[in-house]
């Protein structure tokens, strides 16, 4: 009976958010103003900061996430999202996380990305990544060309576990038996459903939660501090020793 890893994907996978980066390419690209961004990045930062689930804040930010590809062709969107792949999402990778993705394809489970970033740039990345799949808002198209609606509910919350239930009712799994992994509490919906939560760079809402229900934690941050000040600091102190010794001889 196969499994699957359900991976969520801002600062769970990558540093940061995707939908910035592409919203970031997009304007670095001539797409909108400056002032087109800036009121998107408000919307966005202030969905995630609330950490709540009011209904206003999620429809400012699902209105924020696809006004800027309305009237923009579906193909030309892929293009410009593979670039942005390869220029934000490819170096933002926590390379923690994708080692437990691998680990997983490894033992034969699939991996799918759990995601309120747009369908399309999610399977993207997915595909980029040799994940199986991708699960994220789906913006409607008309013509070739996106509209700037969306078909259903952004995809966030609630709907996360939702859309997971489908995924595996589909496809026959059983979800006690499959894998997520997340760092917002706003996917507790998302970990409450499957049978092996984990917690990944967790915000302290999600730490405490996870080490009371005895979750595992993966925290690749710390490590990177550590890499980042620790490292430098022992390879300096080796070299002073390498130093003095030299002298004594």
């Amino acid at each position: 009976m196969p499994r699957i890893a359900f991976f969520d994907v801002d600062n769970t996978l990558t540093r940061g958010s995707t939908l910035y980066f592409l919203g970031k390419g997009m304007y670095e690209r001539g797409f909108f103003t400056k002032r087109d961004i800036g009121a998107w990045v408000l919307a966005n930062i202030r969905f995630r900061m609330t950490g709540t689930e009011k209904s206003e804040v999620i429809a400012r930010f699902q209105k924020s996430a696809t006004d800027f590809i309305a009237g923009h062709k579906v193909d030309e969107i892929r293009k410009i999202g593979e670039e942005i792949y390869t220029e934000f999402v490819s170096p933002s990778l926590w390379e923690g996380t994708m080692a437990i993705a691998q680990r997983h394809l490894n033992a034969g489970d699939e991996v799918w990305l759990v995601t309120a970033s747009p369908q399309d740039f999610a399977e993207l990345i997915a595909e980029k990544l040799g994940f199986t799949g991708a699960l994220g808002t789906q913006a409607e198209t008309k013509d070739g060309k996106y509209t700037g609606n969306l078909i259903g509910p952004l995809l966030h919350g609630k709907e996360k576990a939702s859309a997971i239930i489908k995924l595996t009712n589909e496809r026959k799994i059983n979800i006690k038996e499959c894998f997520a992994y997340s760092d917002s509490h706003n996917d507790l919906p998302l970990l409450n459903t499957v049978g092996h939560p984990n917690a990944i760079n967790p915000d302290a809402k999600l730490r405490i939660i996870s080490f009371s229900s005895g979750w595992p934690v993966h925290d690749f941050r710390r490590l990177r501090w550590v890499n980042r000040y620790i490292g430098p600091s022992v390879s300096r102190i080796a070299g002073f020793w390498a130093y003095l010794t030299a002298r004594k001889k």
